[in-house]
């Protein structure tokens, strides 16, 4: 029996291969429309949700595609692996079917033989191949994720595609919920635990027992068929992806220049101040911003203690956006968006 199941596992999940090639190709071109499209776009970065530095939504996009690029890879070498059939009989032995028959039907098929085997295709290969898809659904799950807190209120500075006519809430008519992300999010959940059962599948006991082929009937299709569903769904977000420029601009201004801090204390430091009085004359002009709302760029402007060290003409370049943007270009080139 599994001379004949194995062989033809086989050939049905490199035919799922293929077609979730297919889709990751897809996303792979809405990612780098979007790089190239908003390569400049200037927005706030965050580490820990806080503001840290400038960067791009473009860069952000080409973070992804660069990512996506590698999960591409990962799924053929998934196919690879499971690209192998079996015909050796109970126990792996050829007793009644010879290793040329073997090799004779799997030319025919277009795949390799197993170079060993038992009664069965060893297990670590579907293992392989189920993670692989969880490791591309937990991609899609950072971006979906990603996605879904630049679109909250608060921030907004993305939006899911939403069309005319379309509920965001039963109640609240008001509302755009980034329905679509928190889809992509549950399923690759789903494709997560799967995952757990196909490293649980390797070891069977001897030459085989049938512990792994229950799971299999349905981690291998639910898998697949999930991971291209929510491919074919993130892709859609993706090209229909609403960008608001100027609400980025906002957020980038919302701390009032305190962005800058940094830079500031460097450049005192560099003309022969220590780090621990800038970074204390710093300090105290962005408790400033943060206690009386003003702004930072004004305070440093007129602290003489600042100003005995910075020369006027320094503080526009100090306080540039440009600077912390000045390598996009080259990361393009780098990861081969130009």
């Amino acid at each position: 029996t599994s001379d004949v199941w194995d062989t033809a596992t086989s050939l049905q999940l490199m035919d799922a291969s293929d077609r979730l090639a297919e889709e990751v190709d897809n996303l792979l071109e809405a990612l780098k429309t979007q790089a190239l499209k908003h390569k400049d776009t200037l927005m706030m970065g965050r580490t820990h949700g806080v503001h840290a530095e400038p960067i791009t939504f473009g860069l952000k996009m080409a973070l992804w595609w660069d990512e996506m690029g590698r999960n591409r890879q990962r799924l053929v070498q998934a196919r690879d692996a499971i690209a192998v059939g079996k015909i050796s009989g109970p126990v792996g032995t050829h007793a009644t079917v010879s290793p040329a028959i073997e090799a004779n039907v799997s030319k025919r098929l277009g795949i390799e033989p197993a170079p060993v085997s038992n009664q069965i295709v060893q297990r670590d290969r579907h293992a392989q191949f189920i993670t692989t898809l969880a490791v591309i659904a937990a991609s899609l799950e950072k971006f979906a994720t990603e996605i879904r807190g630049l679109q909250r209120t608060e921030i907004r500075e993305v939006e899911e595609p939403f069309g005319e006519g379309q509920t965001g809430s039963s109640s609240m008519p008001h509302k755009r919920n980034p329905e679509l992300t928190e889809r992509v999010c549950g399923l690759a959940r789903l494709i997560r635990g799967h995952a757990v059962t196909a490293l649980e599948n390797v070891a069977l006991w001897g030459e085989r027992d049938i512990s792994h082929s229950s799971a299999e009937r349905i981690i291998f299709p639910d898998s697949c068929l999930a991971l291209d569903y929510i491919l074919d769904l993130l892709t859609g977000v993706i090209k229909g992806l609403r960008v608001y420029p100027e609400r980025m601009k906002e957020n980038l201004e919302l701390t009032r220049g305190l962005l800058f801090s940094q830079r500031i204390m460097l450049a005192l430091v560099a003309k022969g101040m220590s780090r621990e009085e800038a970074y204390k004359l710093v300090q105290d002009n962005s408790a400033k911003v943060w206690d009386e709302g003003r702004d930072f760029r004004e305070l440093i402007g007129t602290d003489s203690r600042v100003m005995s060290r910075l020369a006027a003409y320094q503080l526009p370049g100090l306080f540039s956006y440009d600077y912390y943007v000045r390598y996009v270009d080259e990361i393009f080139k780098r990861v081969g968006l130009l």
